[in-house]
């Protein structure tokens, strides 16, 4: 694995008036207009107005690119005030991240190395915090905290792919309607069209936390 742009020294402003923070701001910006797909080193110094030689100053692979993209899109999440209710912390935390991830649809699917950027480091270890002074520990904290973020990376990644052109998404209802014998529960309820994302998600979250509640200020398994 390519060793983490997070792990190496920060190298020098090299030729002004480029900078890493100018480098990530371009590199959000192309993948938001273009997706992770047409994100390439020369893509990018093009776009930066730069050659290719004066980009790999700051950065030295695409994979530098997308960690620092990542880490400023976690940026934009609040990191809430902690308070009595570890419950609306935690909610608080998890909705501004895949708030995050909606306004930017290419990050939960890149989301694919270990993210060590002080921005995700944050967040992540306020999660954690979080269900700490709620009691858990050990085991109990390892699987809130991961059910927790696969929850929303997942949700977040199902809402982008279902959100395609009206008349994909009435094919793929309409091939559920022809088959309801096959798959009677899809044709029912499982339609690709008119979902209330935002109510699912909330009340997927409230029941995780609802799962989590009773284990908080028990003593963890051994």
């Amino acid at each position: 694995m390519t060793e983490s742009v997070w792990l190496r020294p920060k190298r020098g402003r090299g030729a002004p008036p480029l900078s890493r923070e100018r480098i990530v701001e371009e590199a959000v910006a192309l993948l938001d207009q273009e997706g992770p797909e047409r994100l390439t080193m020369r893509r990018l110094a093009e776009r930066l107005g730069t050659g290719s030689t004066t980009l790999y100053w700051h950065v030295k692979t695409k994979d530098d690119v997308v960690d620092l993209a990542l880490d400023a899109i976690f940026g934009e999440v609040r990191v809430p005030a902690r308070g009595v209710n570890w419950r609306a912390d935690v909610a608080a935390l998890i909705e501004g991240w895949r708030a995050a991830m909606l306004r930017h649809p290419w990050s939960a699917a890149l989301l694919g190395r270990p993210l060590l950027g002080p921005n995700v480091l944050a967040r992540t270890e306020f999660l954690h915090a979080t269900l700490v002074g709620a009691g858990l520990r050990g085991p109990q904290l390892v699987a809130a905290a991961y059910g927790l973020s696969n929850y929303v990376i997942g949700s977040a990644l199902m809402q982008v792919a279902s959100s395609t052109e009206a008349a994909v998404r009435e094919a793929a209802d309409e091939h559920l309607r022809l088959n309801a014998s096959l798959y009677p529960s899809l044709a029912a309820h499982g339609h690709l069209s008119g979902h209330d994302w935002d109510a699912a998600f909330a009340q997927g979250l409230t029941y995780l936390l609802d799962g989590i509640a009773p284990h908080a200020g028990r003593q963890p398994l051994r």
